[in-house]
C-alpha cells in the first residue's frame, strides 16, 4: 500500500471533471447505506473527508445528482454521471470526496463503516470501527484524532 502524496488530483470517468486535494483526510470511510450502494452500483461507497480549503474543483461543473432538496447534495459529473463528492448544508469544513475517483487510491483504506445494518451480507472492509448507522456526534472529535495519529 502506498502513501497518499499531495496534491493529489483525479476526476470522473470521462474526464470532463476534475479535482485537486491539498490536505490529507480527516478519515476514511465505507458507507453501507442503500442510497449509496444505489448510487455507485456496488455494495458502498468509498469516501475520504477532505479539509475544505483542501479541495478545489480544477476543471469542468459539477451538477447536483441523487437527492435533490435535501441537505445532503451529491455533485456528479454532468456528461458521464460519475460521482465525484458530497458536501453538507451547514457542515462546510469538510468535503467528502469518493476516494476512487482520485488517480492514485493505493493509499486509501476505510477506517470506519457507517450503515452496517443496510450492508450486504457477504461484504466485509478493513474498517476499524463499525456502526450500524452513523457514529454519535460527539464520536466524531476522538475518531478524526485517532485517523490522523495513524499517520
Amino acid at each position: 500500500m502506498s502513501t497518499l502524496e499531495l496534491p493529489s488530483e483525479g476526476g470522473c470517468r470521462c474526464g470532463q471533471v476534475r479535482l485537486k486535494i491539498n490536505a490529507k483526510p480527516i478519515l476514511t470511510m465505507a458507507c453501507h447505506c442503500t442510497g449509496c450502494q444505489r448510487m455507485t452500483g456496488g455494495p458502498y461507497s468509498l469516501s475520504a473527508a477532505i479539509p475544505s480549503q483542501g479541495f478545489e474543483v480544477t476543471q469542468g461543473e459539477p451538477v447536483i445528482g441523487g437527492l435533490h432538496g435535501d441537505v445532503i447534495h451529491h455533485y456528479f459529473c454532468p456528461h458521464c454521471m460519475s460521482w465525484l463528492f458530497t458536501k453538507l448544508d451547514g457542515v462546510d469544513w469538510f468535503v467528502n470526496v469518493r476516494a476512487t475517483m482520485l488517480d492514485d487510491t493505493g493509499w486509501f483504506t476505510p477506517f470506519m463503516e457507517t450503515w452496517t445494518s443496510e450492508k450486504l451480507p457477504w461484504v466485509t472492509t478493513p474498517a476499524k470501527h463499525s456502526y450500524a448507522a452513523l457514529p454519535a456526534m460527539e464520536e466524531y472529535e476522538g475518531l478524526t484524532k485517532e485517523y490522523m495519529a495513524q499517520g
